[in-house]
Formats: C-alpha cells, sequence, structure tokens
C-alpha cells in the first residue's frame, strides 16, 4: 500500500509540475507540430470491425454542441467529434491541429491562425470564417453559453457578450477563408491551451444558420473531428463512427465508438466483466465504490492524477445559506480525511481552499479539517445574525452515481453529528441537476470541476461575476474581481500568485462553495485497448485510440 500510495504522489507531483510551468510569464505557450507534421507515420490500417470501443457515459449528454458543452460527458463527445485551431497531447501541451502554422505578435497580443486544408463531416470545407462566427455565437447572449466567459481574453469579448459592443469590435477576423487573425485584451500565456478546448471550437456556419436544432441528433449533426455521429438513441446510446473527411484520419485507428449511458456503476462494471464493455469509470463514467478495494487489489484499476476538484456550490442568494458563518460551519464540519479514506479510496488528497493540489498556493489550507468546534460557534453566531434558532429545511443535490450518493450520505451523517442539523438528499439526473444549480434551484449541490487549461485562473474566474455562466452560486465580491482584473495585466508571475492568494483568501474567507478533495480518474479497461489519451487535466480523446487483436 505504501509503495503504491508514493506512486500516486510522485505522479500528482507531476501533474502539478507540468500545471505549474504554465503559469506565469508573458509568452505564449510552446505549441507542438500535428503528429503529421513530426513525421509520425501511422500503422497499417486494421481490421475494422475489430476497431469498435465500448464505453458508458453514466449520462445523457447535455448537448453535442461545442458552444453549449459544459460537463465532461458532453465534453467527451464533443471532443471526438470536434477539432480546434490547437489539440492537447498526452502532456497537456497544445499542438497544432486545424491550424498548419500559427504566428505570434512580439507583444504576444495578436495571433494568426493558418487554416489548413480539411472539410465537415458533411463535406463543406472548414473555413476561418466558421471559426469568426462560432465565437461570436458563443458570445451572443441569445444562446445562453456558460462558457462565453472563456473567450473574454479576446479584445472586447466581455463587451459584445454584456452587449457593450457590437460583434463587429470583437478582435477576431477571418481576413481570407485560411487565415484567423486574433488580438486579445492582454497577453494570454496560455491561449494555445485554450484554443485547444471545446468553447473555441468552430461550427459549420451554414449548418447552423439552417438548423438551430443541428445539434440535437445524430441525423443533423455535422463535425470536424477524428469521428462523426451516427447514432443518437436518447438516454440510450451514442454511436461515433470513423469520419473519412478528418484532415488527419490516417492515424485514426478505430472504425466506431459506442457509447452506452447505464446510471448504475455496477451494472456497467458487470458489463465489462461480462466483456459487453471496453472501459468503464471516469473519465466517461463511475465506478461502484464497494469494488474499488478489490479491483485495486486484483491490479485491474488504473488510478490517474488529473487537475480537478470535488465540491458542493452553496445557493447563497437565500437564508440560510445567504449568511458566511453559516456557510463556513457546514463546511468547517466536514471530515474529508474520513470521506477518502472510507469512500473513494485511491488517493484523493483532502483540499481546503479552492484550488487542486497541482495550483495550490496556500499549501496548509485556509481552515482545519473536521474542524467541530469552530464549525458549532460559527453556527451559533451565524443563526444569531439571521435572527434564527435554527435552521430551516437545508436539501443537498447530487446526480446518479454511487460514488456520489455515498459522499452525500457521509456529509448528511456528518452535519448530523457533528453539528446537530438535518439535511435531506436529493438525487437528480445529470442534467437536470446542472440545470438546476445554473437556475440557483437549489440549496447545496455537488460538482466536480476539471481544469480547462493550466492556470488558477480558471478556477477563480468562473466566480468573478454573480452571473458568470459556471458561477451556480449566486456569489460576488467587488474586491475579489478587482483583484482578478489586475492578474491580468500582471506582468511578474510573483506579483499574479500574490493576486491569486488575496483573491482566495476572500473566497475562503465567504465560503461560497464547500471544497473536499483533489480527485482522481479510476478507471478499469480491457486489455485489447490502447492509445486511450487521459492527461493531466482529465480530459479524454479517443483521436488515437486501437484495439488490439
Amino acid at each position: 500500500m505504501k509503495k503504491k500510495m508514493n506512486k500516486l504522489a510522485g505522479l500528482l507531483l507531476l501533474v502539478g509540475t507540468l500545471v505549474a510551468g504554465c503559469s506565469g510569464g508573458a509568452q505564449p505557450s510552446a505549441v507542438q507540430p500535428s503528429q503529421q507534421e513530426s513525421g509520425a507515420s501511422a500503422t497499417p490500417a486494421a481490421d475494422p470491425a475489430s476497431q469498435v470501443f465500448r464505453a458508458n457515459l453514466t449520462s445523457e449528454p447535455s448537448t453535442a454542441d461545442p458552444g453549449l458543452a459544459k460537463d465532461a460527458t458532453s465534453g467527451a463527445v464533443v471532443r471526438a467529434t470536434f477539432d480546434g485551431l490547437t489539440r492537447l497531447d498526452k502532456d497537456s501541451k497544445p499542438m497544432k491541429s486545424m491550424a498548419s502554422d500559427i504566428k505570434v505578435s512580439d507583444d504576444n497580443r495578436v495571433y494568426t491562425f493558418t487554416i489548413r486544408d480539411a472539410k465537415w463531416s458533411n463535406g463543406d470545407p472548414v473555413t476561418a470564417h466558421d471559426f469568426e462566427f462560432a465565437w461570436k455565437r458563443v458570445l451572443d447572449p441569445k444562446l445562453g453559453a456558460e462558457y462565453a466567459y472563456q473567450l473574454y481574453y479576446i479584445k472586447n469579448a466581455e463587451k459584445v457578450h454584456t452587449a457593450k459592443a457590437k460583434p463587429e469590435e470583437l478582435g477576431v477576423k477571418a481576413l481570407d477563408d485560411k487565415t484567423l487573425e486574433v488580438t486579445l485584451e492582454n497577453p494570454t500565456p496560455f491561449f494555445l491551451e485554450l484554443t485547444a478546448f471545446y468553447t473555441y471550437y468552430p461550427v459549420d456556419k451554414k449548418v447552423v444558420e439552417a438548423n438551430p436544432n443541428w445539434a440535437n441528433e445524430a441525423a443533423t449533426h455535422v463535425g470536424n473531428g477524428p469521428f462523426k455521429m451516427t447514432s443518437w438513441e436518447h438516454k440510450s446510446k451514442i454511436v461515433l463512427e470513423k469520419n473519412e473527411n478528418y484532415w488527419e484520419k490516417d492515424v485514426v485507428k478505430l472504425s466506431k465508438i459506442e457509447f452506452a449511458m447505464i446510471e448504475d456503476d455496477s451494472t456497467a462494471l458487470s458489463m465489462f466483466e461480462n466483456g459487453e464493455l471496453d472501459w468503464a469509470g471516469q473519465p466517461l463514467g463511475g465506478l461502484p465504490t464497494d469494488a474499488i478495494p478489490s479491483l485495486k487489489e486484483s491490479g485491474k484499476l488504473v488510478v490517474h492524477p488529473k487537475a480537478t476538484m470535488y465540491w458542493f456550490k452553496l445557493n447563497t442568494t437565500k437564508p440560510p445559506l445567504n449568511n458566511a458563518k453559516i456557510r463556513k460551519a457546514l463546511s468547517y464540519a466536514v471530515n474529508r480525511q474520513e470521506i477518502v479514506d472510507n469512500i473513494t479510496q485511491v488517493g484523493q488528497v483532502p483540499t481546503m481552499g479552492m484550488l487542486p493540489q497541482s495550483m495550490i498556493i496556500k499549501k496548509d489550507g485556509y481552515f482545519k479539517d473536521n474542524d467541530v468546534a469552530t464549525a458549532k460557534q460559527l453556527l451559533a453566531e451565524g443563526l444569531q445574525e439571521l435572527g434564527m434558532t435554527s435552521l430551516p429545511p437545508i436539501t443537498l443535490s447530487y446526480n446518479t452515481t454511487d460514488r456520489h450518493k455515498k459522499i452525500a450520505e457521509a456529509l448528511q451523517d456528518q452535519w448530523k453529528k457533528g453539528l446537530g442539523i438535518d439535511v435531506k438528499l436529493a438525487n437528480k439526473e445529470f442534467k437536470v441537476h446542472l440545470q438546476d444549480m445554473h437556475e440557483l434551484n437549489y440549496d447545496i449541490g455537488r460538482i466536480g470541476w476539471n481544469a480547462d487549461f493550466n492556470d488558477p485562473i480558471n478556477y477563480m474566474e468562473m466566480f468573478r461575476d454573480q452571473n458568470t455562466g459556471n458561477n451556480d452560486t449566486g456569489w460576488e465580491n467587488e474586491k475579489y474581481k478587482q483583484l482578478l482584473q489586475q492578474s491580468a495585466v500582471a506582468k511578474d508571475p510573483a506579483e499574479r500568485t500574490k493576486l491569486f492568494a488575496e483573491a482566495e483568501q476572500i473566497f475562503m474567507d465567504e465560503m461560497p462553495l464547500i471544497p473536499l478533495f483533489t480527485d482522481v480518474d479510476v478507471w478499469v479497461q480491457s486489455e485489447k485497448v490502447k492509445g486511450v489519451q487521459v492527461d493531466g487535466l482529465g480530459f479524454i480523446d479517443l483521436k488515437w485510440a486501437e484495439m488490439l487483436p
């Protein structure tokens, strides 16, 4: 056990090195050549009938539209069916993908991308105009894209999104079919990592304008990625097939991907053990927590560190959770070590801050784990401030998986024993759960956050504004906002880190969410599976996957 834990710690350190290395300085990230440009040769084609990869998605994807995708399930489908200007390699480093060439101005604010010859899955040419259209579409408030703020690094993007500037004032311009010019607000060292994220993917302008519901069904879905969607039986199954129009189709080995949608983790694991699935567990689905010890003992379990936090967000807009002391009381009373030891069981790290271990600023955290005495005091003070003698009914909501259920039950028990309060549990289908949280139709809600790129701002910026797409807490703080704005123009990495530390202190003093632990991905896979890329951010990419004989 000790050797396994030391190995995991080493992996976590490696991920931390990858992440921290991209946090400072004003120079853009180095971009790697594509596999084709690097001279890598494709292996001989395998029998298409044998190149079928079968896995389970815990839930129905909320969308297959890159402009609206907001969760890991949708992200996995979108990442397989679309391609951005860049694509991340196994080390989370950006490499050229739809961009065959990238030029950066001396002041690191203007990027000029040359779009390679490529086609959409329906045969339409992919052009620079498709990128310009897609980004302006995301910033159109009518679309309701919760990730629109990820484009705010582009000149005037925030103003366009908030109707303070016209779309034509956005710092994005297709100079011709093959040339895309992007002007940023400030030098952004991780911009080429952002262009690998699905909010920056293109969409086929002609298809989207002709049919607003184009992404809801396989028959009308059009992408430019390594795979195309050929079937979508809602809440049952999604089938993706190799896209013969993909620009780098020769490196794609899989002929078909079959995604089942089974909410019960035990059923999914049984299907894997019976040979009906080639992959079970994260990042696509889940594993039953009761099976973790035996899978670990057998050596079948794969444990992969990632820059991910497991949180419970708090709706700060209504009593009693509008009181910071009550929010802090709930957070302080949680015994995280007990949860990671007895439920998750694979090296998750209790974390008493908003950032994962790989990006952590204050290593000791902002409070003690399982500090019930302080929690009781804060609860009493908070109730007095609200003029209450006891807490009104509170409900904790979570989406359906075995792990989420057991963690929610653990919190319910800890709060009852430590604080003497009763919390109800509500289990919801994932899509409904996400929508309810976004509409602030909840009290306490479970959520995880995979880093979209390697920088602490990715966690912090979602809480900059009350109405930021992924805030979902109703919390806002003017000083916190100012510190993040200052960090955007800070040229010295040490100054930037200091600003982040001040901002995180404010955030944890007000506690709009309850941090639990830095997470890991765990899964089991068939011995035939090769080349599935799961990077340090927790992204899964099936472009290079194949099935061995």
